[in-house]
């Protein structure tokens, strides 16, 4: 039989396309190795050949993290042929890749995500250049809305006008593993948004169409569901998570990773006295593990704070 790596990936269709791509490539790499091993169909794999396949990441200088990635995709991929009939067995079945060192994330400190929702030299909203005013607008509101709420980076670019009810004061996002939810808006967002809708959207549209209109023109011009969206970038298309890094590097002294603004939403929580399974409900971690990494987060916080402050630390 063959390796049905087209079929597998048109499986994925209901995940992410970054985690679709990254399942696509680890299968690649394993069908790749697996053929010039003399494995030429799936049904020839056995559990010593996946473990193989792990050492010879390992031997090629494959971090435990990239082990780790490449494993699932090859996991997701037996499941998917086992649930297919193709396959009897699962050659991945009981196998765990080595585990990643642990390393901890970044956390911010209160008054830096002032400062970076304030920007370096950001201007006065109230200021007179409103296409100006109407991008810091934006820029303040998607700080206000990785920290306030918790937000992935993937889940603040894929907002639409629907996903906010500011009545309820809370966003729709959809998560990982096509999991929805609904996250509090925190109130400095909530005062940013109420202005964001009401005005600054429309007229940082008419500034993205002021400086591109040559290229509006030579297009179609942004379809229905694009036009729904909370936030687009200065090229007037589907704000990314580039776009977002490179506004927080020009909002911040250091660099800040978009990720950093969710490790610190959880941990100043858990810092706060918040329940574990709370913040789970808020990240949309399937996983009680997942969120636990926080736990170890706030200990070291807790350890740096007594030694720097306590007289006999």
């Amino acid at each position: 039989m063959a390796w049905e790596l087209d079929q597998f990936e048109t499986s994925l269709n209901p995940l992410s396309a970054a985690t679709r791509v990254a399942y696509r490539s680890d299968c690649d790499r394993f069908v790749a190795w697996a053929v010039a091993n003399g494995l030429d169909e799936p049904t020839m794999v056995a559990r010593n050949d996946v473990r193989s396949f792990l050492v010879s990441l390992s031997q090629s200088g494959a971090s435990s993290r990239t082990m780790r990635r490449r494993l699932a995709g090859v996991r997701r991929y037996f499941a998917w042929l086992r649930e297919a009939g193709r396959v009897q067995d699962d050659p991945t079945a009981g196998l765990s890749a080595p585990r990643t060192a642990g390393r901890l994330p970044r956390v911010l400190r209160a008054d830096e995500v002032l400062r970076l929702a304030e920007g370096a030299d950001a201007p006065a909203i109230d200021s007179d250049d409103l296409a100006f005013v109407a991008r810091e607008l934006r820029d303040r509101l998607i700080v206000e809305l990785l920290y306030g709420s918790g937000l992935r980076v993937s889940e603040l670019c894929g907002l639409g006008l629907d996903d906010v009810h500011m009545a309820e004061g809370v966003i729709e996002v959809w998560g990982k593993g096509g999991r929805r939810r609904r996250v509090p808006i925190s109130r400095p967002a909530a005062e940013l948004l109420q202005v964001w809708l009401a005005a600054g959207r429309a007229r940082f549209d008419e500034h993205v169409g002021e400086r591109a209109a040559a290229a509006t023109a030579a297009s179609s011009g942004a379809g229905p569901a694009e036009s729904m969206r909370l936030f687009s970038n200065l090229r007037g298309h589907a704000l990314g998570p580039r776009d977002v890094r490179r506004i927080l590097d020009r909002r911040s002294e250091v660099e800040v990773h978009p990720h950093a603004l969710r490790h610190t939403f959880a941990t100043h929580l858990l810092d706060g006295g918040a329940d574990l399974r709370v913040v789970q409900e808020l990240l949309g971690h399937a996983d009680l593990a997942t969120t636990q990494i926080y736990t170890h987060v706030s200990r070291e916080r807790l350890r740096s704070i007594y030694d720097v402050t306590h007289p006999r630390a």
